[in-house]
């Protein structure tokens, strides 16, 4: 691992035209001189915040190493397909889905340097605010705060990604002790991302007064998280029940204020990329860069066309009867009745797509390869000042790295693996009751679907049934942000679903006729090849690569 200089670029910050503390003009790099110096030391950690949505030089190609994970958890799981101009357009993503990965693909290259950017930044930021004299001794503990977080979170995604990662703290090194081999186990690497956010967690104040700096909330969230993933459930549901307690948040009246850029920073909000456009940025690269691909074509976009949403997660949105989800895994026809959640999702033919016009297949751009639907979810109106309507034709509204729904369902996970079967269906009943309140409409105001989803009615009894909701609400409640392949692995069953996934998926995507699975492989990516190059022998490369 090489990040051995630091350079100092801009970070990104808040949506549309407001002004908060990421709003700072760039400086090429800092001296020690420059960091006896206040605002230099508060511009490094601004600094650590930048690396969040995946920019990490002068290019676009953001979405090579997207904050979203939008190719790591969507493309690659039975969510979507790549999209674009067919399997030759961002080839490297096209072999990502087919599980044909290798260690020289420019996503597998670039996540990996955006992650340890992240690390390296804020390791250096957490050098200068240890080594200041200048600010106060409450100022300085929540500045720290702020950074163990943010650095919990880049070796959060990096081990999510890679697995066996080497771990760099701020300990001053000479260049030679960076080159660190990843031999550390699961239960070191995970303890040391938990010792972070516990030390975030008491450092952080409740609120800040600048929009976007992190708070105990983010903290507390991200600990339930990682129990979650370390199957610690007991601490999940304790976690949750202290974020809950503070009664600073709740979920927002309406599914879609969660992806609206008028209404950010609500009740629902824990951790956020923060976005702007037209502030003066070069390019505007404090947008939606690493997101750019997913503009959908047609009269109001660009043709980009990417991270297509699979006839699979259509077909996880249709509803019985009664309002719950049809897992019969049948094609949405035009008379079935929907969750409402798919159409804020998914651009369906004919359905209203934002105050634009009803979405057209025409709009598609090979839908001979990836079908006819399109990404919808964090799309931003052209007609919208939070939307760039010219190149590189991205939006100003952030992204939750973690929202509360997603928090709530972490609860729900944990009291159904705990035998608290009740307490699970009363959290999925308030996600699904919340769905009930947010239709697409039409131009004249009538839905524009058969709209049915309910809350579940009968107790539950069964551990298996109760598991399996709790999975297929977390899957349409957070479709499409870049979780569902994590869940998959972290479940232990990406094999069963994703090669049962290409067995059915293969007579209408014949470019997935070749798509398997390997247990024990492709769980995680391979570490880079120019990393290993680098590392002389210390880093140790994943199975099966």
């Amino acid at each position: 691992m090489k990040n051995k200089i630091l350079v100092l670029a801009l970070a990104a910050t808040l949506a549309g035209c407001d002004k908060d503390f990421l709003d700072q003009e760039p400086k090429a790099s800092l001296s020690s001189t420059d960091l006896n110096n206040l605002a230099a030391v508060e511009a490094l950690i601004t600094a650590a915040y930048a690396p969040l949505g995946g920019q990490i030089d002068d290019a676009n190609n953001a979405f090579n190493s997207p904050g979203t994970n939008w190719t790591f958890g969507d493309v690659v799981s039975d969510d979507a397909y790549k999209g674009g101009g067919g399997v030759g357009d961002q080839n490297g993503m096209h072999l990502m889905e087919i599980f044909l990965t290798n260690a020289n693909i420019i996503d597998v290259d670039r996540k990996w340097r955006a992650g340890y950017e992240g690390v390296a930044r804020a390791n250096r930021a957490i050098q200068a605010v240890n080594n200041f004299a200048g600010m106060s001794a409450e100022q300085k503990t929540i500045r720290l705060g702020e950074l163990h977080l943010l650095r919990g979170h880049y070796y959060f995604d990096l081990k999510k990604v890679y697995n066996r990662i080497p771990w760099v703290d701020e300990t001053p090194r000479t260049i030679t002790e960076y080159d660190i081999p990843n031999n550390l186990s699961d239960a070191e690497l995970w303890k040391n991302i938990e010792n972070d956010f516990l030390l975030a967690e008491t450092s952080l104040p409740a609120k800040q007064a600048d929009l976007g700096r992190l708070t105990k909330g983010a903290a507390t969230a991200y600990l339930a998280k990682l129990y979650l993933y370390t199957k610690d459930y007991p601490k999940v549901i304790t976690k949750v029940d202290a974020l809950l307690a503070t009664g600073l948040y709740r979920l927002n009246d309406n599914y879609h204020d969660n992806f609206d850029p008028s209404k950010e920073h609500g009740p629902e909000s824990l951790f956020t990329i923060e976005r702007s456009i037209r502030d003066g940025t070069p390019s505007n690269y404090r947008g939606s860069l690493d997101e750019r691909l997913l503009n959908p074509g047609g009269p109001f976009y660009p043709v980009y066309g990417f991270d297509a949403p699979s006839q699979d997660l259509v077909n996880a949105f249709k509803t019985t009867a009664a309002g719950l989800p049809q897992t019969d895994k049948s094609d949405v026809g035009t008379n079935d009745s929907v969750d409402p959640r798919l159409d804020h999702a998914v651009a369906r033919p004919g359905i209203q797509f934002l105050d634009l016009a009803p979405y057209a297949a025409s709009w598609v751009r090979d839908a001979g390869t990836y079908g006819q639907f399109s990404f919808k979810k964090r799309m931003v109106s052209s007609r919208s000042t939070f939307y760039l309507n010219q190149f590189p034709w991205v939006s100003a509204l952030n992204y939750d790295i973690i929202r509360l729904a997603d928090v709530l369902l972490f609860k729900a996970e944990a009291l159904a693996e705990t035998d608290n079967l009740e307490g699970a269906r009363t959290i999925v009943n308030q996600i699904r009751r919340r769905a009930t309140n947010d239709q697409v409409r039409n131009a004249d105001g009538t839905p524009a679907a058969r709209y049915n989803v309910a809350p579940y009615t009968a107790v539950w009894t069964d551990p298996e049934v109760a598991r399996q909701a709790v999975r297929t609400e977390r899957r349409l409640e957070m479709a499409l942000e870049g979780h569902r392949f994590f869940d998959l692995v972290r479940w232990g069953v990406a094999d069963q679903v994703m090669n049962e996934h290409f067995a059915r998926e293969k007579s209408r995507r014949t470019y997935l006729s070749t798509a398997r699975f390997v247990k024990g492989t492709h769980e995680y990516w391979p570490i880079p090849q120019t990393q290993l190059n680098l590392s002389k022998g210390l880093l140790t490369q994943n199975a099966g690569y």
